[in-house]
């Protein structure tokens, strides 16, 4: 009797931790994303899929020299002078290996969109997220923090 408990015991705590698991090698969730210069939480992004493709919202603006609602004066198009909270930033991302690649990042502090490459680091806890334009060794990369 009492190995069927410990059985069911392991089986409850492994079907538990599988969700946790999960989100550790995928980039969906939430992320805060850090300033450069201040090091700070900027804001709150959240990744979705959808149909295979990933892609980034914000969901909160923490540190804006704007103010606390900022929206995007130097985008073109749609998105001109549009609020930045609830925008999406990032699209068209999809697995190559253990990256993904092929996606758009818009930076709305400048109004510009890049090419885009995540890449999951220290286990998932954190994400590379390398915005460039033309070739990818060219460009910027941002760490961003996984919410817990």
């Amino acid at each position: 009797m009492k190995p069927l408990i410990h059985t069911a015991f392991a089986l409850a705590l492994t079907a538990s931790a599988l969700p946790a698991l999960a989100a550790s090698d995928t980039p969906v969730g939430k992320w805060n994303t850090i300033d450069d210069k201040t090091h700070q939480v900027k804001s709150v992004v959240e990744i979705t899929e959808n149909g295979g493709l990933l892609e980034g919202k914000v969901l909160q603006v923490l540190n804006s020299e704007h103010g606390p609602h900022p929206v995007c004066v130097r985008c073109d198009g749609e998105r001109k002078n549009k609020p930045i909270e609830g925008m999406t930033i990032m699209w068209g991302l999809k697995k190559d290996g253990d990256e993904w690649s092929g996606g758009q990042i818009l930076d709305p502090a400048k109004g510009k969109i890049y090419k885009v490459t995540l890449k999951l680091v220290d286990g998932g806890k954190k994400l590379d997220v390398h915005g460039y334009i033309g070739f990818s060794l060219m460009g910027r990369s941002q760490e961003w923090v996984r919410r817990e």
